[in-house]
């Protein structure tokens, strides 16, 4: 498995901090801060890959992506934006970026009701209680269908994934967090394992595979020893987030890696046993002391712990 942290696209000081616990692997989103170019252009790409080669740092993935709610809500703009998205796509390959992870959540992204749930020592977490969106208005979307999404995200992947074969880049689609629909009125048709493998089906290929989110299909409900054979025989298992969780769609908080619901062990266990070999990194840490949660589920100290319990796990994993 290739540990890796999720960076900013300039340096900072968990760069250095990442190289100093053995973190080779870099998780980057997109170099928004270029003023003359598309951050998905070509030389962006190639820039922001060189400063984390510069670092020790091998780009493995980008988790981001050009602007896409039109591609989503089938709305006009979809196709200029399909269109950047397969420049984008190209690109990445000419950069020599093996893995995109993306995701089909319409009008809003990952989504919580709080960012300050108090959690063990008084360390803050995001938490989501779908109790408090029962009286939420609608979106300017309107109210948007699971079958129109579906629609949507085939018509999407018809279009970018035989681009993506020929940049040798691989998708990895994100499932829905929160996996409950619907949220405002826009439906989440992305909530389990079972789903995302209807989507992976919709055009296959060997670049349309998945990011295993260990916290949201934990939170639906799945086995994730399962989830990981049943991906990994496929070879469609690209990337990894390793977090926790406690709770059910309906109400759940995130936790600390060793704090959730999850077999972490038997997770990790799992990945070695079948042999995956690609990037993970943990995700939506909580904020601990001395911190000042301006950047939920991403202050500093939490990701610190979470490599750190990894790569226990890692070495118990691969001493069997």
């Amino acid at each position: 498995m290739q540990l890796a942290e999720f960076f900013s696209s300039q340096p900072s000081q968990l760069w250095q901090l990442a190289k100093q616990m053995n973190v080779n692997h870099a998780v980057g989103g997109l170099p928004w801060e270029e003023k003359t170019e598309k951050p998905w252009d070509l030389m962006p790409l190639i820039r922001m890959k060189q400063r984390y080669a510069d670092h020790g740092l091998t780009l493995s993935v980008i988790e981001s992506m050009p602007p896409s709610n039109h591609i989503k809500l089938g709305t006009p703009g979809r196709e200029e934006e399909i269109e950047t998205f397969q420049k984008f796509l190209i690109n990445m390959g000419a950069a020599g970026i093996p893995v995109l992870c993306y995701n089909f959540m319409a009008q809003f992204n990952w989504f919580r009701t709080s960012t300050t749930t108090n959690t063990r020592g008084g360390a803050l977490v995001s938490s989501y209680d779908h109790s408090l969106m029962k009286d939420a208005p609608l979106t300017e979307a309107g109210i948007v269908t699971e079958e129109r999404l579906w629609e949507n995200l085939h018509y999407f992947m018809e279009r970018i994934v035989p681009v993506a074969e020929e940049a040798k880049v691989r998708l990895a689609l994100h499932p829905d967090d929160p996996p409950i629909t619907p949220i405002r009125g826009v439906s989440r048709i992305l909530r389990s394992a079972a789903a995302l493998q209807r989507a992976i089906d919709l055009v296959p290929s060997a670049y349309n595979g998945i990011t295993l989110c260990q916290g949201t299909l934990a939170t639906a409900g799945d086995d994730i020893p399962r989830a990981i054979r049943e991906f990994a025989k496929q070879d469609k298992l690209f990337f990894v987030h390793f977090r926790d969780v406690r709770g059910t769609p309906e109400k759940f908080e995130e936790t600390f890696h060793d704090d959730g619901k999850t077999n972490m062990l038997e997770a990790m266990r799992t990945y070695y046993e079948v042999g995956y070999a690609g990037p993970a990194r943990p995700d939506h840490v909580p904020t601990m002391a001395g911190e000042n949660n301006d950047n939920p589920g991403y202050e500093l100290l939490g990701r610190l712990y979470g490599v750190g319990y990894i790569k226990g796990l890692m070495e118990a994993a691969a001493a069997g």
